[in-house]
Parts: structure tokens; sequence; C-alpha cells
């Protein structure tokens, strides 16, 4: 990480942050839980990744994602939900060529972004980014 770039551990309710893939903001953050909304470009795709300290529910309120949870992957619908269990490789993708956006309800004792390991991604990240 570079001395210019400010790393932010823990989000800010209401901030908006850019990512390469879309953006999320922080709707509610309390203790033990965080709430965001996540727009997924089209042709947009997280990273595969995994959590080790917050589980995630995610529902789907705009287009038709697709998710990977560990060995499965499904295109879902809006209205339709999924939940990740801590540890569990997952990822979401917006195939379209619309934007895709869902909730994502974090659980756990530690809701930071440093809580994250990267298996792949497409933008180049590593973990700690």
């Amino acid at each position: 990480m570079s001395k210019n770039k400010e790393q932010r551990v823990i989000n800010i309710v209401g901030n908006i942050y850019e990512r390469p893939w879309g953006m999320y903001q922080t709707l509610a953050l309390g203790e033990g839980y965080q709430v965001k909304l996540i727009t997924v470009n089209p042709k947009g795709r997280l990273s595969l990744q995994k959590h080790f300290k917050r589980s995630e529910h995610w529902v789907v309120v705009k287009g038709t994602p697709t998710v990977t949870i560990g060995e499965a992957v499904k295109k879902l619908s809006i209205n339709e939900s999924v939940f990740i269990p801590v540890e569990t490789v997952h990822r979401m993708e917006n195939l379209t060529d619309t934007p895709a956006a869902f909730i994502e309800v974090q659980i756990g004792d530690y809701l930071g972004e440093d809580d994250i390991e990267r298996l792949e991604d497409v933008y180049g990240r590593r973990t700690e980014e």
C-alpha cells in the first residue's frame, strides 16, 4: 500500500466508497452488525474472497447478479437472498449490461474492511487493499 493511499478499516455510515467494480454505502453500523448497499457495475466482479470474523446475508434489490458461494454458482433475481457463513469462499459478479445491487448484512465480532482474504481479483488488488 502506498504512503499516499489512506486505508479505511472501519466504514462511516452514509459515506459512499468507490471500487473498481462499482460502489458501496454503509447504511447502518452497530455492535456486531453492519448493513451496506452494494452496486455492481455491468460486467463488474468482486474478488473471490472469504472473511474470518463475519458472516454475510445478501438480498438482491436490482438486476440479476451471479453469486459464487463455496463451489455453487447461481444467478439471482430481485428479492432472492443468500447466506455466506464465516470462512466461506464467495463472490458477487454482474455478467449483465445493466447495474445490479444488493443489501449486505454483516454479522460478527469484527467488521473492518481488512477482514478479507482475496483468493482471486481481476483488478489486481491484494488482500490489504
